[in-house]
Formats: C-alpha cells, structure tokens, sequence
C-alpha cells in the first residue's frame, strides 16, 4: 500500500506540475482561437512543469506521507539499543491522495466524455439561404436577421462581404456562425423585411464530425409563401 500511494503522490505532483504551468502559459498568453499556444503550452512548456511537480509529490510523501512511531520501546535486560522507531503511513495523506485522484479521475471524464464543449472544439457552420425565383435581396445588411440557437443560447451568425449572392437567377445569401456546444437541438431562422421568419433544424448529432459538403436544400419547417430554402455545411476550425 505504501508503495501504491507514494507512486500515486509522484503521479499527482507530476500532473498538476504539468498542467499548472501550461494553463499559466495559456492564461497569460491570452485568447488562442487556433491552439497554436495551448499546444505549445502542453507539449513544449508543460513537462517542465511536470518534472517539478514529480519531484515536489516524492518530496512531500517522504516529508509528510510517513509517520513515525516516536514512543521509545521497552528497554528490557538483555538488550542494550532500543529498537528503531516503526514508521506508518499518514492517514490524513492517504486520504488526501484518494480525494485528488478521484477528483482528477472525475474532471478527466467530465472534460474528455461528458464535457459540454465540441470535441473539435470551436466549429464553422456555414450557411447559406437560397430566395425563390424573382425575389429581391434587401439593400443593407442590417435588414438581414439570422439566428442560430446552440443549446440553451444563440451562437453569433457573421455574414460576409460578399454576402449578396446568387444561384443562377435565384439570389442568396451567405452567412456564417461558430459552433462549440454539444446539443441535441441546433436551429437557424431567418427574417427578412416584409416575410415571416422562417427556421430550419440543423440536423447533425450532439457532438458532430465535419461534414464532407454543404447538406441538401431544404425548405422551411412551417410552410410560408416565401419558399426560401437552407443549406449548410459544418467544418473543424482545426
């Protein structure tokens, strides 16, 4: 048993070595939306910081992790030393080292299974909406209103420069938002000047692959005189 807790006492000290210093490096580095210094951070920066770490649980398990008997024995006739102090394992540091471990065990399965986040982590929805033939763009972007539900919340919908454009003679519109929660329920609608708004469900999984190409046109789930259709295609920003 002592040799499983000072093993486990060098395996903490040598993960929270690790990911202390690369989470530091990424908190002062800033914002990183393509992961380059998180990466960096991990490999490069964090097993500086895991050596130490291993060093500092071996030295703290040897400090604090044994506990010696300090009661002298019964000195008797026919022996002249006393016998050596027995040493036991602290109860408190054994405790200790249980409790980070499950907790660490729980956090890793959280993070890596159950973590709300994308495995891929921040995802472009690319979307585009196809107008029926002979129906006119609006001239300024402000007239244009999309939004995407994420979950419980709406992710931000960007359109492009060149979001006027067009499929053959039909006009469309370009657009685009970033995806980073696992959800069952994904949904884009649309509001044009003088139509109804008009949504279409995003059917992908919880926590999607990119797509190979944009998905089929689609028209609206409640049927509207404006038969405007949807497509969209879903890629890994990195």
């Amino acid at each position: 048993m002592r040799i499983i807790l000072g093993f486990v006492s060098a395996v903490l000290g040598l993960l929270a070595g690790w990911s202390a210093l690369a989470a530091l490096v990424v908190m002062l580095a800033g914002p990183d939306r393509d992961g380059g210094i998180a990466m960096g951070a991990v490999f490069s920066i964090g097993p500086i910081g895991g050596v130490l770490g291993l060093i500092a649980g071996i030295w703290l398990f040897t400090r604090i992790g044994i506990v010696r008997d300090d009661a002298a024995p019964p000195v008797t006739e026919t022996s002249e030393t006393a016998a050596r102090p027995k040493s036991r394992l602290s109860f408190p540091f054994a405790v200790t080292l249980l409790l980070i471990t499950s907790g660490l065990a729980w956090w890793g399965w959280y993070e890596f299974i159950r973590s709300p986040t994308l495995s891929h982590g921040y995802m472009t929805l690319a979307i585009e909406f196809r107008l029926p033939a002979g129906m006119s763009l609006p001239d300024k972007e402000e007239d244009v209103h999309i939004e995407v539900e994420e979950a419980k919340g709406y992710a931000d919908p960007m359109l492009p420069p060149n979001w006027r454009a067009h499929d053959g003679d039909r006009k469309a519109i370009i657009a685009s938002a970033s995806l980073m929660y696992k959800t069952r329920h994904r949904a884009v609608s649309l509001t044009l000047p003088g139509t109804p708004t008009q949504s279409w469900a995003i059917d992908l999984p919880s926590d999607p692959d990119p797509t190979p190409g944009f998905s089929p046109w689609r028209v609206a789930s409640e049927p509207s005189p404006e038969k405007i259709e949807m497509h969209f295609r879903l890629s890994a920003d990195r």
